[in-house]
């Protein structure tokens, strides 16, 4: 009574076929696990995904029929113009060339000089190291409203207002990109690599170029696709510094759609949904890479 037959003919014993059943327990909760984790998802999709398609939906009615109760929540006939509108009188064209460049800029950027910081902190020893990355986490708990007064002064001062660089510059380093690089080099950079490169006589740009950027390659592309995300969504600064007329980013142009006595609701959506597709293009070419990032990092964590 004890015994249990496999599929193959064979015995099974009494612990055998315990461990099987367990076995299959597990797997059958697993089952019962993955149907709810899947309902779970999918419910956070379409919470996630209702933002968009509402816009989508928007920009296709017109502002008369946005007012209107109920709204509506299927799509109209005038996407095309109010696209049309968006592009021609909302300069979206320039400032989507204006927000590229910055975006692309600011994730380089954070990302050359978060990777390089971290690795110093991570691997390099030298006087004071552990007082300045105290000092860098201090800057993480400072709003950075407090200093926009000052570094407005600055950018007035050197001329840089309705100038791509007044943006640009004040976003290059970031202290959330030099803890999450260190942190990631910590497990990823092994101390034992970087001394047998340096007794073979590598340098530290041979070691830099060949060993850092390699094993940083992952936690660099989560860095930058975060940066570059971040950047294109920046209103607050960029709404301070740019003006319509003058260089403006996506979220500039916006504004100047949404000025008026009666702004066109629908005009403004449009020019919402055009400055959301370049991300997505984005998410949909690096998204997969950026994901195989993160699990990586979390499987050697």
């Amino acid at each position: 009574m004890g015994d249990a037959a496999d599929p193959g003919g064979a015995v099974r014993s009494g612990p055998a076929a315990a461990a099987g059943a367990a076995r299959e327990g597990r797997l059958m909760r697993t089952v019962r696990a993955g149907w709810g984790t899947y309902t779970l998802l999918g419910l956070f999709t379409v919470v996630s995904l209702f933002p968009l398609v509402w816009t989508a939906v928007a920009a296709s009615r017109t502002s008369t029929r946005l007012a209107s109760a109920p709204p509506p929540f299927r799509f109209g006939r005038n996407l095309p113009r109010n696209l049309g509108i968006a592009w021609t009188e909302g300069g979206l064209g320039e400032a989507l060339a204006n927000t590229t460049l910055v975006a692309g800029a600011v994730a380089a950027g954070t990302v050359l000089f978060s990777t390089l910081a971290g690795f110093a902190f991570a691997r390099l020893r030298f006087r004071f190291r552990g007082a300045l990355l105290l000092l860098v986490g201090a800057t993480l708990l400072i709003p950075p409203q407090l200093g926009v007064v000052p570094l407005y002064l600055l950018i007035a001062r050197l001329r840089w207002t309705d100038e791509l660089q007044a943006v640009v510059l004040p976003s290059l380093v970031s202290a959330f990109g030099v803890f999450f690089m260190r942190q990631h080099l910590l497990r990823a950079l092994p101390s034992e690599l970087l001394e047998a490169a340096r007794v073979d006589g590598a340098g530290t740009l041979r070691v830099v170029w060949h060993l850092v950027f390699p094993a940083a390659r992952p936690a660099m592309a989560v860095l930058g696709m975060l940066s570059f995300v971040a950047a294109w969504n920046d209103f607050f600064w960029p709404v301070l510094v740019l003006t319509q007329t003058g260089n403006p980013t996506v979220q500039v142009a916006l504004t100047g759609l949404g000025r008026g006595h009666v702004p066109d609701t629908s005009v403004v959506m449009a020019g919402a949904l055009l400055g959301t597709l370049p991300l997505l293009v984005v998410l949909a070419l690096f998204g997969r890479h950026i994901v195989g990032g993160v699990m990586r990092g979390a499987v050697k964590g």
